[in-house]
Parts: C-alpha cells; sequence; structure tokens
C-alpha cells in the first residue's frame, strides 16, 4: 500500500503539470484509498512530497476533481500534525469559496474540511485570524435561505470562533446580527430544522461573548442594541434562549463596571423570576447559568447589599434540595460571594440549620471535589464574615468542626488559611463548645504538623499559632499542646526569614512559657 501510495503522488504531481484529467482523479482515488487504511501513515506522506501545495488549482468550483480533493484534505485534516501545513498551503481560502457552491457533496466534503483544519488546533486558529475567512463566512452565511447550508457554516464557524482574534472579527463582520435573525425567524418554530438552528444560534452567539474584546464591545457601556437583545431572552419561554440569555448575562459580568451597571439595571429581578419558574420545572441546564449568573453579579462589593436586600439568598436557597453536583456547586458559589464582608446576612445563613446541616453533608462529597470544596469555603465563611457566636454554635452542632480542621490540611493555601481563621474565631468565641470536637478532630496534631512542615507558607504558620494561642484556654488541649513539645517548635520559628511569623513566634513562645 505504501509503495501504491508513493507512485501516486509522484504520478499526481507529473500529471498537474501536463493537466491529464483521468490520470488526476486515479490519483487521488488511490491517496483516499490510502488514507482509509492507515490515515496517519499516508497524510505524513502527503506532507513530506509536497502534496498540499499541489491541491489549491483542484480546488476551483468548476473542477471535478474539488469533492474528492475537499475529502481528502478533511481526512488529513483529521490529524493534528497537519492542520498548520492545510494552511499555509494556502488551502483555506479556495475551501471557503466552494461554500457558495450548490452541489451536494462538495458542500459536504468542504465543511469537514475546514471544521478539520481549525478543530482544537489554537496554531491553525491563529493562522485563519491572519486570514479574511471570518468575513467571507459571515457574508456567505447572510446569502442562505437552506438550512444545510447555514448548519455547514455554523460547524465551520462553532471551533473558528474558539480564538479570541476570530471572536472579535466575526463581530465586527456583522456575525451577531445574523445570529439574532435566526433566532427571531426560529424561536416559535416547531420544526426541528427551526429547534436545531436556534440553538445553534444562540449558542454560538453566547460563544462570541466568551472574548474580553468581542463582549465588551456588543456591551457598549450597557447601552449596545445587541446587549438589550439578549437581556430579552432571559424571561423568554422558551428554554434554550432562557439558557442561552442566563449564560449570556454571566459571560457580560465579567468585569466590575459591567456587574454594577447590570444589577443596578434591573437584571437581577429578572434572573430570580427565570429561576423561580424553574424551582418547580427543573431545567438544570437553565437553574446553573442562572446562578452563574448572579454569582457573578454577586463580585463587586457594592453590589452585595444591593442583591440581598432584592431577595437574592432567599432564592439561591430554594435549591438547596437540589442533588444536581453542577446546581449545588453554583449555589455554594453564589451564597459565599454574597455573604463575603456582609455581617448580617452571614449572621443570618449561619445560624439556618437547614442550610449548615446541608453543608456538612456535602463536605463529605468526596466524589464531586467542586462541590465538597465549596462547601467547607463557605462553612469558614460564615463563621469568618458573621464572627457570631451563634453560627459557631450552629456549626458546632451541626458537626461542622471536623471538616474545617480537615481543611486546614487542604493543597490550597487559601483554603488552609480560611480554615485556620475559622477555626480560630470558634475557638476565640465558645472554646467550651467546640472543645470536644477539636480534641476528636486531632486540632493539636494538625497544627504541630502544620508548625513543623517547612513548606507551609507564612500565613499558615501566623494564623496556626494565633488558634495555638487560641485553645490554650482548655486543660485537654492545653494538655496536648505540652505533650507535643510545641514550645520547641514555636522558639524555632522565632529565627524565621517572615518578620510576622517571627514576632507571632515571640508572643507564643511568652504564652506557652506563662502557661506551662
Amino acid at each position: 500500500m505504501a509503495d501504491n501510495l508513493c507512485e501516486a503522488l509522484k504520478k499526481l504531481k507529473v500529471t498537474l503539470a501536463d493537466g491529464t484529467g483521468d490520470s488526476v482523479e486515479g490519483c487521488l482515488d488511490c491517496l483516499l484509498k490510502a488514507l482509509a487504511h492507515n490515515n496517519a501513515e499516508a497524510s505524513e506522506k502527503v506532507q513530506k512530497m509536497g502534496v498540499l501545495l499541489l491541491l489549491p488549482p483542484l480546488l476551483d468550483p468548476r473542477s471535478s476533481c474539488a469533492p474528492k480533493v475537499a475529502n481528502i484534505i478533511a481526512e488529513v485534516a483529521k490529524n493534528e500534525f497537519m492542520r498548520g501545513p492545510c494552511v499555509e498551503a494556502g488551502l483555506v481560502p479556495p475551501l471557503v469559496q466552494l461554500l457558495h457552491c450548490k452541489d451536494q457533496e462538495v458542500l459536504l466534503q468542504t465543511g469537514r474540511a475546514l471544521g478539520n483544519i481549525c478543530y482544537d488546533s489554537q496554531s491553525s486558529k491563529e493562522q485563519f485570524a491572519a486570514t479574511n475567512v471570518a468575513e467571507e463566512l459571515v457574508r456567505l452565511f447572510r446569502k442562505q435561505e437552506e438550512h444545510e447550508k447555514k448548519e455547514m457554516i455554523f460547524e465551520v464557524l462553532a471551533p473558528l470562533a474558539e480564538n479570541d482574534v476570530i471572536k472579535l472579527q466575526l463581530v465586527e463582520a456583522g456575525l451577531v446580527e445574523c445570529l439574532l435573525e435566526v433566532v427571531d425567524q426560529t424561536v416559535d418554530g416547531e420544526r426541528e430544522e427551526d429547534v436545531a438552528q436556534l440553538k445553534t444560534a444562540s449558542d454560538l452567539m453566547v460563544l462570541l461573548l466568551l472574548g474580553d474584546e468581542s463582549m465588551q464591545k456588543l456591551f457598549e457601556g450597557g447601552k449596545g442594541s445587541v446587549f438589550q437583545r439578549v437581556l430579552s431572552w432571559v424571561p423568554s419561554h422558551n428554554h434554550q434562549l432562557q439558557l442561552a440569555g442566563a449564560l449570556a448575562v454571566a459571560n457580560f459580568a465579567r468585569n466590575d463596571g459591567n456587574c454594577i451597571h447590570m444589577v443596578d439595571t434591573g437584571i437581577v429581578q429578572k434572573l430570580l423570576e427565570l429561576l423561580e419558574r424553574h424551582v418547580e420545572e427543573g431545567n438544570v441546564t437553565v437553574q446553573h447559568a442562572a446562578l452563574s449568573a448572579l454569582r457573578n453579579l454577586a463580585i463587586p462589593v457594592v453590589n452585595k447589599s444591593k442583591m440581598l436586600a432584592m431577595g437574592v439568598a432567599d432564592v439561591v436557597l430554594k435549591f438547596l434540595p437540589s442533588e444536581m453536583p453542577p446546581v449545588q456547586f453554583k449555589l455554594l458559589g453564589t451564597l459565599r460571594m454574597l455573604i463575603d464582608t456582609q455581617v448580617d446576612a452571614a449572621e443570618q445563613l449561619g445560624t439556618n440549620p437547614t442550610l449548615v446541616e446541608r453543608l456538612v453533608e456535602w463536605c463529605d462529597a468526596k466524589e464531586h471535589a467542586g462541590v465538597m470544596g465549596e462547601s467547607n469555603r463557605l462553612l469558614s465563611a460564615l463563621i469568618r464574615h458573621s464572627r457570631s457566636k451563634d453560627v459557631v454554635r450552629t456549626v458546632i452542632q451541626g458537626g461542622g468542626v471536623k471538616y474545617l480542621v480537615s481543611m486546614a490540611t487542604s493543597e490550597h493555601v487559601i483554603m488552609q488559611n480560611e480554615a485556620l481563621v475559622a477555626l480560630g474565631l470558634m475557638a476565640a468565641l465558645d472554646l467550651a463548645l467546640a472543645e470536644k470536637d477539636f480534641l476528636n478532630a486531632s486540632l493539636v496534631q494538625v497544627l504541630h504538623k502544620l508548625l513543623s512542615e517547612e513548606t507551609s507558607a507564612p500565613e499558615i504558620k501566623y494564623n496556626s499559632m494565633i488558634l495555638v494561642c487560641a485553645i490554650m484556654g482548655s486543660e485537654p488541649l492545653h494538655k496536648q499542646v505540652q505533650d507535643l513539645a510545641f514550645l520547641d517548635l514555636v522558639s524555632r520559628l522565632r529565627s524565621h526569614e517572615n518578620k510576622t511569623v517571627s514576632h507571632q513566634a515571640s508572643l507564643t513562645e511568652q504564652r506557652l512559657t506563662v502557661q506551662s
């Protein structure tokens, strides 16, 4: 097969020079067979023998070879190592021109070829960005009436639109207006092709908003007509548009300025009404998208109290019974963002036994690391932001202490720190009630390990020593500290290169000496 292929490729080069059409067709057939037999090996030979450079003239719409050549390109472009060379050989512009063709086989193979060339290859997408392919595809899309042709162009556009430069080119070429038109034409349609086009168009719109520049261009300070249209999708009766609208809001909410503007202009109420509709209807993707949008909107400090006053926390809590990890994850993230620096809200939520019990349950969800991590972080945040004895008691009674002690050994420094601060507040606010759980969770042994390990970050050592001082008022915990020779450990930290750590080591040493 390999020898036959080499012969065929040599013959192809010769026959292209003297233009004997029948021989070209035969050589192309041989190449297709070789690709079907061993795609990677045949593709490598095509590359080595410079065959790609011979193909652009064969992609002429009038050539009978065009569908076979497009098929060959689609096959070789299945290999990542061939995608860049396909662009370098100048195959993209003639392929795009072939999309004007009426022949269905040509269209099919051309769409496959372009889709494969730009599939999952940041380098070939970058090379695409240097051509006018975005403009050409949008112009072509505008002219299409048939569903199949539109779908074919969509299939080429979607992978291309993953590149941020091409996103902006597509927006500037007017793709967004085309997509909005498709949405208008198909939103009330009941045919299968209408449903498919609506999904593809709205998904592609959301994809365009993932680029910072393209998103900001369409936001236009919150006054952009595209931005306004997309917001109108949120209260739509159509689940696909509700989903796309909520995802679009989440994408627009990627900087503080946009978030503040959106909260001030009423988008939160629309999202809450959407969520209320889906407590019963229970469309998980819409729930997830709407919670994502609320989480992002809650990031700027000025938005938190406004959103709490609008009743966001109350609506979010209605999803506590959800058994879907993606919804659980976003619910937790939204509540954590909302209570950050908000004392009253943290106290109100932290004294809600139903919430705390659910968090403790999710802290054990080992099969869903994201949910487990977010539950731990929210449990800690309720204590840290409320600094309330009632919250501390609710968490202790709900069985949360052992999870916070475990969180102090997390591989993520930020989580370790959050846990240590929360445990320090527990010890300061109600050591008597926490004592038993601290003993059962081996807190003193964990602190010894954190202070012993050279790899522990300075802030971890600092907060561990603060916590050691805070638990000295408990007789059994104090005894464990003495038995584990913490005094020697802390004395060594007085010479730590970090001044805050060395200073705290001196204070802790004094405290341990006085109480020994």
